[in-house]
C-alpha cells in the first residue's frame, strides 16, 4: 500500500489498513529497522512523519508478487472453463462492491 499510494503518514497507514495507530508505529518501526521504508518530515506537518517504500522494500514486494502470481497462475489453469468463468463473475462482482461508496 505504501509502494502504491505513498508518501504516507503513518496515521494514514492505519486508516488505510483499518489497525490502530499505535499498533502502525510498531509495524512501520520493524519495517523502517529492516530496510523496507524510509521516513521523512512531512513538509505538511512538522510533527509527522511520511513514509515511502526503500529499493529493497520495493524488490521484496516484487519478488513475492511474481511468486504469488506464478501459483495463482497454476491453480486457474487447472481449472476448468466453467469454473474460470465463475471466478470471472465474482471477480466483477468484488470490483463493483469495493467501488461503492463507503466500501
Amino acid at each position: 500500500m505504501i509502494e502504491r499510494e505513498g508518501p504516507l503518514t503513518p496515521s494514514e497507514v492505519a486508516q488505510r489498513e483499518r489497525i490502530q495507530r499505535p499498533s502502525a508505529t510498531r509495524t512501520l518501526a520493524r519495517l523502517e529497522q529492516a530496510g523496507l521504508i524510509t521516513r521523512a518530515a512531512d513538509p505538511g506537518d512538522r510533527r509527522s512523519a511520511l513514509v515511502t517504500t526503500t529499493p529493497a522494500g520495493s524488490a521484496l514486494l516484487a519478488a513475492a508478487r511474481t511468486r504469488k502470481d506464478a501459483f495463482l497462475s497454476a491453480r486457474l489453469d487447472a481449472l476448468d472453463a466453467e469454473d474460470r468463468a465463475t471466478l470471472e463473475r465474482a471477480a466483477a462482482l468484488l470490483e463493483r462492491m469495493l467501488e461503492e461508496p463507503g466500501a
